[in-house]
This record gives structure tokens, sequence and C-alpha cells, in this order.
């Protein structure tokens, strides 16, 4: 959903993805990012995929502190060589970007922009109105670190941001704007908004993007095994792209949510299939349902 906010802006003229992140932020150039262009803060190839000074808790529900701590730190690695999934940063940042440009924040442009015109029931931020129809998940176990040096890109990664699986019970995780990692819907919703891009920019007879507006998705940013994941993925402006892990068509795109949550477009034969689920994995690839019964 965030990515799809930046498409829109970027087909509109008001965000040029092959600018400098501090054209639209100026505070961002500290620390020598002053090179950082857009498009490697979608691809995740922009070195800033998690914190320095790790996120005290409750940390992520505030997005001054979490936006300053990213414009202030120096890049992990050199930016545009290589991608390491920007898990949560990644929403900070293209949602920073979002607020420079619009005045508002990324989760009301959603909701004005997107949500409303398709009808759609996903919010980023959860109004109190909609708190009696959350779903809890039902977390995995716990992430095992073992055999992961503490100071890899990996490691630092997931433990600076604090993010823990149980974090959605508590209202100031669903109330905030978590744009990465705190979206609340279902697989209709999700389904619906993300069917705008195998439908070439429309979708229901609204018209979010403009067809080149879609096809900036397909342009190749990163490909390789991934710093953060561990795992072989190519990425195009903002969504993940065929590769040996999802082996889809040339004109597919997806990505996927912690805990086994995916959402695939394919422009070829105009299908779009999300799955959500509240009974969270622990694993990234592979059949986790274990070896079949005898």
């Amino acid at each position: 959903m965030t990515f799809l906010v930046a498409l829109m802006l970027a087909d509109r003229g008001e965000l040029d993805f092959d600018a400098p992140v501090a054209r639209y932020w100026p505070e961002f150039a500290a620390n020598g990012k002053e090179a950082i262009e857009v498009r490697h803060i979608m691809s995740h190839t922009a070195g800033l995929s998690g914190w320095t000074e790790p996120l005290p808790p409750e940390g992520l529900a505030d997005w001054e502190l979490c936006t300053s701590a990213l414009a202030a730190q120096a890049p992990w690695w050199e930016p545009g060589t290589v991608s390491g999934y920007h898990a949560v940063s990644q929403g900070f940042l293209i949602g920073e970007v979002v607020r420079r440009i619009t005045g508002i924040t990324i989760g009301e442009f959603f909701a004005t922009e997107v949500a409303a015109p398709l009808g759609a029931d996903f919010f980023i931020g959860v109004p109190e109105s909609a708190e009696p129809r959350v779903s809890l998940v039902i977390t995995p176990p716990a992430m095992d670190l073992t055999g992961i040096d503490i100071d890899s890109i990996m490691a630092r990664t997931y433990i600076s941001s604090g993010l823990d699986a149980s974090a959605p019970h508590n209202r100031w995780w669903r109330g905030a704007e978590i744009p990465a990692a705190n979206g609340h819907g279902n697989a209709r919703s999700v389904a619906l908004i993300q069917s705008v891009i195998s439908g070439r920019g429309e979708t229901h007879g609204v018209r979010l993007l403009s067809e080149a507006g879609v096809d900036r998705i397909f342009t190749e940013q990163a490909s390789g095994t991934d710093l953060v994941l561990g795992v072989p993925v190519r990425l195009g402006m903002g969504y993940g792209l065929a590769s040996e892990v999802m082996p889809m068509g040339p004109r597919a795109c997806y990505w996927g949510g912690f805990g086994g949550s995916v959402i695939i477009m394919d422009q070829d034969s105009e299908l779009t299939v999300a799955y959500m689920m509240n009974k969270m994995e622990a694993g990234l690839v592979g059949d986790t349902r274990g070896p079949p019964s005898p």
C-alpha cells in the first residue's frame, strides 16, 4: 500500500524516483546520504534497513522519533549496490517523503485517495470506530537467531525495531501509522486495492494510475541474495518481481507479510490473488505445513 501511494505521486508528477530523497526531505542528507535517491528507498537498497540506535518500547508509534533517527544516521552499506529488506523502516522513509510532498500523513492520503474511491476496508492506522471488527493474530514461535551474527545486517535490522508479533494486540500499535507493518484489512480489501496493478492502473471503474505509471514497477532495481531476507530476490519499483523464489510471469509482481500473507498481481492473466491469515508462521519460503500424515 505504501509503494502504491508513492507510485501515484510519481504518476502525478509530484515525485521523481531518480531525485535525491533530500530534495523532498532536506534533513535526510545528513551523514553521507545526500546522494540516496527515492528509487533506493523504493527498492530496499538505501542501506537503512533498521535503526542504528534500537528503538524504545512503543517507539514505532512515534513518527518524529522514527523519521528523525533515520534522517540522522549513516547508511549501513553503499546505497544502490544490494538490497536489504527495509522491513519496518521503509514505511517511515517513504511515508515521510509523502508527508513532505502532500502536507498530510500517508495514512490520511491513503484513506482519501485510495481506500475511499475504491470502497476498500483497509486502514493505515485503525480508527476507534473500526476496533470492534479487528481480529487479532495468533503469534508464531519467537524468531530463532541462533547461528546468526548479532552484528550482521540481518540481525541488526530485526532487533533495532523491537518488532514483536504480539504488538498488534495493543491499541497503541493499531492506532499508529507504521506503514510498512500495521496495515489492517482482509484478503478482499487487499485484493481489491492491488487489483489496480493487474488492471494496469484501473479497477472497478476507478483509475488510480496511468498504464505508464504501473509500468514503472517492472523496472528492475535489484537482483541477488537480500542481506536481510537471506534469499534471492528481484525487486522492481516497490514490488517484488519474478525470481527463483517466486516463479511467475514477466508481467507479475508480488509481496508478502510477516506470518505468511501474500499478494500477487499478474497483468497477463488479469488476476490478483491475496492470502491473509490470523495464525502466523515464522518461515519465509517452503511449505510450512510439514510432511503429510501417513
